[in-house]
């Protein structure tokens, strides 16, 4: 069919009956609805490194909530000096300590020390870090410039440097809980400075104005809208510094100032091999790789989960 607008110009239009309507901009709603956390829960399942990290830290956490099922030595009731720094027998598959303890079983019974530190002071640097940061970036004005000054003085100090100076003052009273908050009340800051800066974004957001538009109180705004959009740092950071804190212990012990010989730790138990690292390398180096093997695992889980909570880094690969 020909049809003419105007003189000098031509126009071809196709027949409708060769040319039936269609619907070709329809969308289809089916299925649930995205968001941040189903994305991140599809993309770890996918990645062999979750899985493997998961694996090891759900076996870290059963050897040290049952350490029985695992071994039947008592790993300082049975110590012979007969043993010392012995080789593998029947029985002790890793050999002996200088003073003839099983290693086997003090890796095993130290597992809970170890692990125990480091959730006592994730839990503290989780709570203070959460708490401090939320109210300074949330809130702001003075109480943002008094927080914040208070989270730059404990930054300025290294928070292993004062664990050695509260443990050697409260060299009395060493046990889990001295150590873990002489570890966590200097460890916050980190967490509260990544948690202020993500709130400083996500207060300006359109649904934190229509909230307060509706007449809801800012500090129902703050748990509600805010922290939940907010937390996903924080639950990197979390990961990550579980595994410092149990190197943090491990250090502490192994200058001297950590839990006391009569306490299980890898940390106690590498300090007290480092005198026999030419004549027994296994005393030192056996708690040495089941620490590597813990914070590897728990590193690994918090690199993986910060990628996934992360959308560019989604796009990237």
């Amino acid at each position: 069919m020909q049809s003419n607008t105007r003189p000098d110009q031509q126009h071809f239009v196709a027949p409708l009956d060769e040319t039936p309507l269609v619907a070709i901009d329809s969308v289809k709603a089916e299925g649930k609805p995205s968001n941040l956390w189903t994305d991140a829960w599809n993309d770890v399942r996918k990645r062999p490194m979750f899985w493997i990290s998961s694996v090891l830290i759900l076996l870290v956490v059963v050897v040290a909530l049952f350490p029985g099922w695992f071994t039947q030595t008592p790993p300082n009731n049975d110590c012979l000096l007969a043993n010392s720094n012995g080789g593998p027998t029947d029985g002790h598959p890793l050999g002996f300590t200088k003073q003839g303890c099983d290693i086997y079983s003090r890796i095993i019974h130290g597992t809970s020390t170890s692990l125990a530190v480091g959730i006592i002071v994730t839990s503290l640097v989780a709570i203070l870090g959460v708490v401090f940061g939320a109210f300074a970036g949330f809130y702001g004005g003075w109480l943002d410039a008094v927080l914040s000054r208070l989270g730059d003085i404990f930054f300025s100090i290294p928070y292993i440097l004062a664990a050695v100076v509260i443990m050697s003052v409260l060299s009395g009273y060493r046990n889990v809980w001295v150590i873990s908050l002489a570890i966590g009340l200097f460890a916050w800051p980190a967490t509260a400075r990544v948690l202020r800066a993500e709130i400083l974004r996500v207060k300006n957001a359109d649904f934190v104005m229509a909230s307060t538009a509706l007449g809801v109180s800012r500090f129902r705004i703050l748990l509600r809208h805010v922290l939940p959009n907010s937390i996903a740092p924080v639950i990197v950071i979390t990961t990550i510094s579980l595994a410092s804190a149990i190197v943090a212990e491990a250090t502490l012990s192994f200058l001297g100032v950590g839990l006391p010989t009569n306490i299980m730790s890898w940390g106690n138990d590498i300090s007290q091999a480092q005198t026999s690292l030419r004549t027994a390398p296994q005393t030192l180096i056996l708690p040495s790789i089941a620490l590597s093997v813990t914070v590897l695992s728990f590193i690994m889980l918090g690199e993986v989960v910060r990628d996934a909570l992360d959308p560019k880094a989604r796009a990237q690969r």
